[in-house]
């Protein structure tokens, strides 16, 4: 396994497995990796020849008040995990390379991030788009792989991919949960053994969304109502939303249907977590 620091040097071996006709799979992440990356992992060694991550904490996508200096990294054990799964290379730049003296470039998807997280964290989205429009012309690959957990995020990188015309395939995986059912997140560290508890508030909350749609029930605002019951009744809990939505535009809707989103994003303790359900999806739950 490579691990390649400068931008010149990833281009490079990009362009070299291009011209081998050599088809990349790129799948990025800020680190710190559960089984959740790794699933994506495995996905883009089924999908292609080489297989590409970055870590890198992309700095634009956090607000000051958030928690960019704490971010839980740890690099050697992600690249012994990285490793381990067939990785070919990782592409681990510094903050200067990424973003250098006198950076001035955003890329926004303007609608589609008005909503949910994006009412919440006003320049979290434009972060994401841009350090992403910048390894996807970095890395140069076929195919980026992303994990529906931050579903919002999944359309808005969609929509870029769409409206800059860039010729790569985006694959979306399902959210892997722990035995539990809480979804994965490399944020899960910080939350104590009260705290881990009072987080499955956010899946039992989706659980009984998905009994409620399937007893024949639609209005969503009953629904949101019942969520907000249920994550309520845990301790260490601080809804952030609860919101219906189709997701063409993520804008909310009065009356669910086959393919509706519910999204979630709750404090527990200090640390936000998100998770959703598309009604009518199965729902990996226990």
């Amino acid at each position: 396994m490579k691990i390649i620091r400068t931008t010149a040097e990833m281009q490079a071996f990009s362009n070299a497995q291009r011209e081998a006709q050599k088809h990349i799979a790129f799948v990025p992440t800020m680190g710190y990796f559960h089984d959740g990356h790794l699933e994506l992992m495995r996905a883009g060694k089924r999908c292609a020849d080489i297989l590409v991550i970055s870590i890198f904490v992309n700095p634009t996508q956090f607000s000051p008040n958030e928690d960019l200096q704490a971010y839980p990294r740890d690099f050697d054990r992600d690249c012994t995990l990285a490793q381990e799964v067939g990785v070919d290379v990782v592409f681990a730049p510094e903050n200067d390379a990424m973003y250098p003296n006198g950076f001035q470039t955003f890329v926004a998807v303007e609608k589609l991030t008005q909503n949910l997280c994006g009412r919440y964290r006003p320049q979290h989205f434009r972060g994401v788009t841009t350090v992403c429009a910048k390894l996807f012309n970095i890395i140069k690959p076929h195919t980026v792989i992303f994990g529906k957990k931050d579903y919002q995020q999944l359309a808005a990188i969609s929509r870029m991919l769409t409206d800059l015309n860039m010729d790569i395939e985006l694959v979306g995986m399902p959210i892997v949960r722990e035995a539990n059912g809480l979804a994965m997140s490399s944020r899960n560290t910080y939350l104590n053994a009260t705290e881990r508890k009072s987080a499955l508030a956010l899946s039992h909350s989706l659980r009984e969304a998905r009994s409620f749609f399937l007893r024949g029930e639609n209005n969503a605002q009953e629904c949101i109502m019942l969520v907000r019951s249920i994550i309520d009744g845990y301790s260490h809990t601080a809804i952030d939303y609860i919101q219906i939505c189709e997701t063409k535009n993520f804008t909310d809707i009065a009356t669910i249907t086959q393919g509706s989103l519910l999204a979630l994003a709750v404090k527990v303790g200090k640390t936000r977590l998100i998770d959703n359900y598309v009604f009518g999806e199965e729902l990996n739950l226990p």
